[in-house]
């Protein structure tokens, strides 16, 4: 059975060229290739353009991959030193020194880190302020402002006071 193939070698959906749109049938070689095109950086319609859809519908089928997109490079990151590891345990030099490199990077962008002071073990996270609406704010500032002796004559009546 020869499956029928655009001229990018994608797999032509049944039902093109007929009316409507084709549904999308996510494969788990589109999966891969969104997360790993996250992990380099490409923005959303990149993706969507590279596995021929629109940007509504890689939101839809590929929801669980974009929403990990932070951690889609930490991933590439660790399988690339996990297969780097493998080849240097089966004996490959040049796997070996690449190894080697990057955990020299590792150390130093740890390193780096340590010394800016942004350390993430050291880390304590500390909740944001809530959020004020426009009154609440306009209410805080104002009472701020009442409880200062700095505002001289600013808030005396400059209008003509009529005599009675």
């Amino acid at each position: 059975m020869s499956e029928n193939l655009d001229l990018f070698g994608m797999p032509i959906p049944e039902g093109r060229g007929k009316r409507g749109r084709p549904v999308h049938v996510p494969s788990v070689e589109n999966r891969n290739k969104v997360s790993m095109l996250l992990a380099v950086g490409w923005a959303d319609e990149r993706i969507a353009n590279s596995i021929g859809i629109s940007k509504p519908t890689l939101y839809k089928y590929y929801f669980n991959e974009m929403k990990r997109r932070l951690l889609a490079r930490d991933m590439l990151d660790a399988r690339r030193l996990e297969k780097l590891w493998e080849l240097a345990m089966d004996g490959n030099v040049g796997a070996f020194k690449e190894f080697g490199r990057l955990l020299e990077k590792n150390d130093a962008t740890n390193a780096e880190r340590s010394f800016r002071g942004d350390d993430d073990d050291d880390h304590v996270d500390i909740p944001p302020p809530a959020k004020l609406g426009k009154k609440e704010a306009a209410s805080l500032a104002a009472e701020a402002v009442e409880h200062t002796e700095d505002w001289g004559s600013d808030l005396a009546f400059r209008g003509r006071q009529l005599n009675s």
